[in-house]
């Protein structure tokens, strides 16, 4: 483990790029597939949103078995069958001319993303001194979230002013290669092994249940950002907003670029519940003002103001589920985490998509207004109020 407080480290820098490319392509990907497939296959919006959440569902059942593996051969291998997989996925887009085989495609290109980020993210939790938990964690989800401004920003550019969608797929192709050759830079300080497990099936081997209860918050809150994520350019070019909601990502990064670091270090100070509280109450002020947007601005501020409130939410609420959790269990921890998260994010534009022609796209946003107000007294009762100031973190020696 580590042996200086400094987070810093050659091993943080390299996962954090692998991770960022990771969630680059997954969200170049994402902005686009609807898109994609309404205009390839002449698909409905339902069909579009199943196809764009099909990834997530893959990345979902793709954790809960990266867990168990990562507890029993260690992060490091997971991770290289990861990033291989992920390569070879990223590759078949380019020659994917069937729909039922796409389908099948963003299946498995999600169930490797999914082994490769759990074994990122579980790696990240062992090198990161236990006292700056969720200041270092903040810090590495910034990878993520410079990813969901330039990913979409730079899938709607190419989309737009080329309709190139084979270019998109290219790019990506080339950047997976990229991150596989980075891995060989990556040194895990120790392997873990998994103590002796009693014989016989235990949930308990696929599930962390102290990682559970802030999982379950961070589930309804990925099923609304999904919302956003999924429609963005179907809703503003019905509003005519597009220029604006083309901005909508960089502003969010922006936005959390400045504020996570600064929240991450207020968790491991004053607890999570300074945090939390707050930024909920911003997420569901910037989704009600982002439902009624009629201006430019609107589209805007709903972006600061989501950016502060999801953005901040997110890293905190992965910290918690580590900091509840042992050392040799971080994995699993990690899986349990992303696995309901990647549900919210799988089940939301397919759900949401069905509902459109009957509640149009102001409809599914009030839907998840009221949704983020129901998850602040969810998080209350699941973590909120038992939450303990920890400081110092404990170190799980």
């Amino acid at each position: 483990m580590n042996h200086s407080n400094k987070i810093w480290t050659k091993n943080f820098i390299v996962l954090f790029v692998i991770n960022f490319i990771l969630a680059l392509i997954f969200f170049l990907l994402v902005s686009t597939i609807a898109v994609f497939s309404v205009e390839n296959f002449q698909t409905s919006t339902s069909i579009a949103g199943l196809l764009s959440g099909t990834f997530v569902i893959g990345s979902l059942f793709a954790r809960l078995g990266a867990g168990r593996l990562i507890h029993k051969v260690g992060s490091q291998k997971v991770l290289l069958a990861g990033l291989i997989g992920f390569l070879l996925t990223t590759g078949l887009y380019i020659f994917i001319s069937d729909i039922t085989l796409f389908f099948l495609n963003r299946l498995l290109h999600g169930c490797s993303f999914g082994i490769a980020s759990t074994a990122t993210g579980t790696i990240i939790a062992q090198i990161i001194p236990p006292s700056r938990r969720g200041e270092g964690i903040g810090y590495y989800s910034l990878s993520t979230i410079l990813s969901t401004a330039i990913g979409p920003f730079l899938g709607i550019f190419i989309v737009t002013q080329t309709a190139n969608f084979s270019l998109i797929f290219l790019l990506n192709f080339i950047m997976a290669i990229i991150i596989l050759g980075l891995y060989f830079l990556v040194k895990v300080p120790t392997i873990e092994t998994a103590p002796q497990e009693k014989k016989g099936f235990s949930i308990s081997q696929f599930i962390e249940f102290r990682a559970l209860p802030i999982a379950i918050v961070a589930m309804v809150l990925g099923f609304v950002y999904s919302s956003i994520m999924a429609f963005i350019s179907f809703y503003t070019e019905e509003i005519g907003l597009v220029k604006a909601g083309s901005f909508f990502f960089l502003i969010y990064a922006c936005v959390v670029l400045v504020f996570r670091p600064i929240t991450g270090r207020l968790m491991d100070q004053r607890g999570a519940n300074l945090v939390i509280y707050p930024c909920l109450a911003l997420f569901a002020s910037g989704m009600l003002i982002y439902s009624q947007a009629h201006h430019g601005y609107m589209i805007i501020l709903a972006a600061i103001l989501i950016g502060f409130g999801y953005g901040s939410f997110n890293s905190i609420a992965q910290a918690i589920a580590i900091k509840v959790t042992p050392k040799q269990r971080l994995g699993l921890a990690t899986s349990t985490y992303f696995m309901l998260f990647d549900l919210g994010l799988g089940l939301g534009p397919f759900t949401y998509g069905l509902l459109i022609p009957h509640i149009g796209f102001r409809g599914i946003y009030l839907v998840a207004f009221i949704m983020i107000l129901i998850s602040i007294v969810l998080y209350f009762l699941l973590h909120g109020k038992r939450d303990r100031q920890l400081i110092p973190l404990p170190t799980n020696n």
